[in-house]
Formats: structure tokens, sequence, C-alpha cells
């Protein structure tokens, strides 16, 4: 499942080595958005699932941000009204309460958060499934060697963790239910909604890896039921790193204490060093920001708002399952189960590494090598066209030819 060191450099390595191809096609896009994504000039980019490009708009604000601190610094405050404004545009866009959003630097610092608050003790569980991402193993896996909890993982069938493989486990020493709300594995979509009513009948709390998800298509964090959720913004949200928004349910604030102070987690400060810390997920801001990050995430959001994260879905998902489809009338084997509900795919290549990493790379395309280079996994984005489909499966069929 970890992404070893060849995998990271054949994935960026394709198209830092790519040429740019002469008069590269332009092609009409549905979405009317191909030309906003540079990436697309250096060849066909299937791997937003692990880094995704960033449009122009985005781009321009990361480069202002930078000038504006060369030549005029933005002040403090100033920059802590942006990151009021980019809050509240996160919750329009994903059916959250701007009290509900807190800003953190990655994806699993959400989860440690959370794991922390807990309580956790000797006779406890916490359920996850093996499409989850490492780094909730290694938290809970160290947590059994700490607390004395046990770490009970729900196996899938044919590539599918549904609730059902969950149920089994949970029962009312449960304290929390973690996913990854689509798999970085496959492209698994979970059913949140399921998940959060099979722990909330067990007393137990929902916590979801968003990464994969947020940006990919459109949703109400409220509706589906979950209780905390964290996301990296460099993937299908297409801005930067080391902004991570944090959505935790308002009723559940007093239940998740900050694990760590500092002056930004003030809301108010009196004589006698007394203070007051904010009652809503600013609390867990405790120092400087980056803001840097966090103008490219606000333009992002804008960005995505304009396109419509449900155009984003009804574009990607039947062009996922195009690809799907063209892979195992090629017959590979396919780990992304059918109606995986994401816009990843990811299958076994069935032959010499080299040879494969070789034609994509003759022919500028991106994607990742994973399981021990065994596997390939692509993404389309909404920057994506029919033709980048068609492409890599013309070289697809070449596998395992001459």
């Amino acid at each position: 499942m970890k992404l070893g060191r060849r995998e990271f450099v054949m994935s960026t390595s394709l198209l830092a080595a790519s040429r740019t191809r002469a008069g590269a096609q332009r092609v009409t896009h549905p979405l009317g958005i191909r030309d906003d994504f540079d990436a697309v000039r250096y060849g066909t980019y299937l791997n937003t699932p692990y880094i995704g490009p960033i449009p122009r708009p985005v781009a321009e604000a990361g480069i202002d941000f930078v000038r504006a601190k060369a030549e005029r610094p933005i002040t403090l405050g100033a920059m802590l009204e942006k990151a009021s404004e980019v809050r509240r545009a996160f919750g329009d866009l994903f059916g959250a309460s701007p009290a509900e959003v807190g800003f953190l630097f990655a994806t699993s610092e959400g989860e440690n958060l959370v794991a922390g608050a807990l309580g956790l003790s000797p006779g406890d569980n916490v359920v996850v499934d093996d499409l989850h991402y490492t780094t909730s193993y290694a938290l809970y896996k160290t947590l059994e060697q700490q607390k004395g909890i046990e770490l009970r993982i729900a196996r899938s069938v044919e590539g599918r963790a549904d609730p059902e493989q969950f149920e089994p486990l949970v029962d009312r020493r449960t304290r929390l239910v973690s996913v990854s709300w689509v798999s970085h594995q496959n492209g698994f979509r979970h059913d949140l909604r399921r998940l959060a009513d099979l722990a909330h009948a067990n007393d137990a709390y929902l916590y979801a890896d968003g990464i994969q998800g947020l940006g990919m298509f459109g949703t109400n964090l409220r509706d589906e039921g979950v209780d905390f959720m964290t996301s990296g913004t460099y993937k299908w949200l297409f801005a930067s790193y080391g902004i991570a928004p944090f959505y935790i349910r308002e009723e559940h604030l007093d239940r998740v204490p900050p694990d760590r102070l500092g002056a930004l987690s003030l809301a108010e400060e009196r004589p006698g060093y007394e203070f007051e810390l904010y009652s809503d997920a600013r609390k867990y801001e405790y120092a400087t920001l980056a803001f840097g990050p966090l103008y490219q995430l606000g333009a992002a959001l804008e960005y995505l708002k304009r396109v419509g994260l449900k155009a984003i879905e009804d574009y990607t998902l039947p062009l996922a399952k195009e690809l799907r489809r063209g892979l195992v009338d090629q017959g590979f084997r396919v780990r992304t189960p059918p109606d995986s509900g994401s816009a990843i795919v990811a299958f076994y290549h069935g032959t010499d590494r080299e040879r494969a990493e070789a034609l994509l790379r003759d022919e500028d395309i991106a994607v990742s090598f994973r399981e021990e280079g065994t596997q390939i996994r692509a993404g389309i984005a909404a920057f994506n066209t029919r033709e980048d489909v068609e492409r890599f499966l013309e070289v697809t069929e070449r596998f395992s030819g001459s």
C-alpha cells in the first residue's frame, strides 16, 4: 500500500522528463476548462490521485501572495480575514457551517487529533478496513500497544468494503469507525451515510479521510452523517500543500479539545494571563497558518464552484467507467470494482515493469505504479478528456505485445 521511492520517482518523472509534443493537440473540452491547466501541454496527465495539477487562477493566487510578501507584506489581520473567507467558502461548497471548519496542516493531523481526544482505554476497539491509508494502521496499531485497545480490520470483498463487512466488527465497545472515503488503493467510495448510521447505533463516531473525495464529486457533509473529516488540498481540490480543512460536527466541538495551544487558539485575552479559547473549530488553529496555500485554496474553491462539483462528477465518473471497461476488454485484472463511485481506476498490468514504464514514458503519460510496481493507478480529473483515456488504452494494449 505504501508508495515507495521508485513509485514516487516514476510518477513524477513521467512528466518532468517528458517533452512538450510539437503542436500539442487542442481538444474541445465539455467543461471548457482544459486550457486552464498547463500540465496538459506536457503530456497525458492521469495522476491526480497522486498530485493534482493546479489551474492558472490558483497558480496566480500563489504568485500574487509571494509577490505581496516581497513587496508589501499582507498584515496578519488581513490574512486571518482571508482564512474566515476561505472557511465560509469551504463550508458553502461542502455542506458545513463556518464553525465546523478548522485549518490543519495535513490530512493525518485530523485523525491523530480525533483519536487523541477519545480517551481510548483497554477493551475499546477501533474499526477500519483494508482499503484505508497507511497512517490509520500505524496510528491504531500504536494505540493497541500503548493503550490496550483493539484494532479491527474489515476485509474488502472483490474490491469493496461495504457496511456489511463492518457490521460484525462494530459493537458497544467500538469508539470509532475510520475509513478513507475514497480509497487511494482502488478508488472504492464508501457509503458514509450507512457507516455513520452503523457507528451511531453503537454510540461510536465516524471519521473519514477525504483527500481522495473532496473535489471529485458534490456532497453535503452534514447529510453524509460523518462526524469528522480531514482533507489535504493538493489532489482533487486543485490547491497546494500545507493546508488541510478539518470538518467536525458542531455538536462534537466540546468533545474534542485542541491537542496543542497557541496565540491563534485564543478568542480573548484578559488581564492576569487569563484567556478564552475559541468555541468553534478555530481553536485547532493554534499557530500561524500556511497562508500562501490558504490563498491558493480560496482560489481553488472559487474555481470548483464556478465549474460545478456536480458537473465534474457527471463528466469524470463516466470516463473512469470507460477506462475500466477498456482495461477489462483488454484482459487486465482490474482492482477497482464496477460502480466504484469514483474517478480512480487501478489494475494489475501483468507485464515487466520496466517495459511498462518505458512505454508510458515514451508517450508522455503520467500515472502511478503501486504495490511493489505490480499495479498502475490512474485518475480521470476535470481537465482530462476521452482522448486521454483512448491514448492510455492504446498504450496498455501494447503491454503484452512484442
